[in-house]
Order: C-alpha cells, then sequence, then structure tokens
C-alpha cells in the first residue's frame, strides 16, 4: 500500500509539473503567434492570441491546433475605390474576434492555415456615415440636402438623418428614415425603406443619391469575408466567415 501511494503521489507531481510546463508553453506560443500577425497584417498593435484546447504540446506535436482564438481593436480594413465608394481609403472595424478551427502548421511552423473561420465585429455610426455623401446633393430646383447622422433605428435599421434646405429656407429639423442595411459580397449597403418627406415632390432615383450608400470592406485578416450585417446600438455588428485563413506565412 505504501509503495502505491508514493506511485500516486510522484504520479500527481509529475501531472502538475506537466500542467505547469503545458501552460507555460502554449503562454509563448501565443504571444509568437500575436507577434506573426502583427507583422504579417501590418496591425498597429499587438491582437491578443488564444490557443484553445488541452494539453497545447500533443497538439503542437500533431502539427494541428484544436481553436484559435483572436482579438485585433481597431482594424484598419481597405475599402476599394470605385466609382461608387466615395468614401476613405480605409474604415475602421472595431472588436473583430475570429475564431480559427483546425489550424495546422507547416512543417517548420512558419506558417500556419485554420481549416474555417467565424467570427464578429463592429462599425461605428461615426465610422460608416464617411460612407454617405459629404456634400449637399440638389435633389431638385431649389432643393438640397445631406445625410448628416446615423443611429440605431431599433428592430435591426438603421435611422437615417437627412438635413435639408428647401428654397433657401434649412428646414427646422433633420428628416429621418429607417434603412435597411444588408451585405453583397465584400459591400455593406444600407437601402432607405421609404423616402424623406421633404415637403415637395422628389423623383425616387434622385433622392435615393442621399439616402442610399454602401461601403466596400476588403482586404480583412487571413482572408475572411463578410458574412452577415445588422444594426445594433453602437454600430452594425458584421460576422465574418473563411475557409483556409492564413494566419501567419
Amino acid at each position: 500500500m505504501r509503495a502505491l501511494r508514493i506511485l500516486l503521489i510522484v504520479a500527481v507531481i509529475l501531472g502538475g509539473l506537466f500542467v505547469i510546463a503545458d501552460r507555460v508553453v502554449v503562454g509563448f506560443a501565443e504571444d509568437e503567434a500575436a507577434e506573426q500577425l502583427k507583422t504579417s497584417e501590418g496591425l498597429a498593435s499587438t491582437p491578443d492570441v488564444s490557443i484553445k484546447g488541452f494539453p497545447f504540446l500533443t497538439q503542437i506535436v500533431g502539427g494541428e491546433l484544436d481553436e484559435i482564438e483572436v482579438g485585433i481593436q481597431n482594424y484598419e480594413a481597405d475599402t476599394g475605390g470605385t466609382a461608387q465608394n466615395t468614401g476613405p481609403d480605409k474604415i475602421r472595424i472595431d472588436d473583430l474576434t475570429a475564431q480559427m478551427r483546425g489550424v495546422a502548421f507547416s512543417g517548420d511552423y512558419s506558417s500556419a492555415t485554420a481549416d474555417s473561420a467565424t467570427g464578429t465585429a463592429t462599425i461605428t455610426y461615426d465610422e460608416l456615415l464617411k460612407a454617405a455623401k459629404s456634400e449637399p446633393v440638389q435633389l431638385a430646383s431649389g432643393v438640397t440636402a445631406e445625410v448628416v447622422g446615423l443611429s440605431d433605428g431599433g428592430n435591426g435599421k438603421i435611422k437615417v438623418e437627412v438635413e435639408a434646405t428647401v428654397l433657401g429656407t434649412k428646414l427646422p429639423q433633420p428628416v429621418s428614415v429607417l434603412s435597411t442595411v444588408s451585405v453583397e459580397g465584400d459591400v455593406v449597403r444600407a437601402r432607405a425603406d421609404s423616402l424623406p418627406d421633404l415637403g415637395v415632390q422628389l423623383a425616387e432615383d434622385k433622392a435615393r443619391t442621399v439616402t442610399d450608400f454602401q461601403q466596400r470592406i476588403d482586404g480583412l485578416p487571413g482572408g475572411i469575408k463578410l458574412d452577415k450585417v445588422e444594426a445594433a446600438p453602437n454600430g452594425v455588428d458584421i460576422t465574418v466567415k473563411g475557409s483556409d485563413v492564413t494566419l501567419a506565412g
């Protein structure tokens, strides 16, 4: 019995040492992965990298990790200047968090690719406002208007505030409409559910040059793509997804 007790104590000690060693190594690996991701994506700050699953050592020996979670603050995504996109060249995306699953390494561990990835992020209304018209647009003779504010309209809608001047007189208050936000490929679109009432008859296509706008979002980390968008209290919440996503290398 005494020998068995000693054997159990030794096993517990060795197990504890293995857990400690495993956690030390995974911490080092997370730091290295974060630095490589910062360099490869040209990030202004170091992202958060968390390697899931236990034990880490047996996963790394097998050449594949179950899951890695990546968190990036204030990611600057490309907007890809086009004739339809008159906004800035970059747009800031807040709180980009992605779960990478089935992460396989190359033989020399210099690169890693995830079999699949899903994630979430937010584009603030202030950032999205940059995609709307920044200058007053003439809608009819003596009538100009421009979008001056975006906010949460409730029920997944964006509230679009339009400031208008009619026959030289600015309306006392901005006129608001609710818009539906959607994603098509790499473009986020906002389309008014109804036209603003400015007190004058307007052609629909003219009115929509003010109320409707779009923003292309390209160059997300590792090649992940937009999947869904929804208006939320602090901005537009987006979900992303991808396959064969490159983490480094």
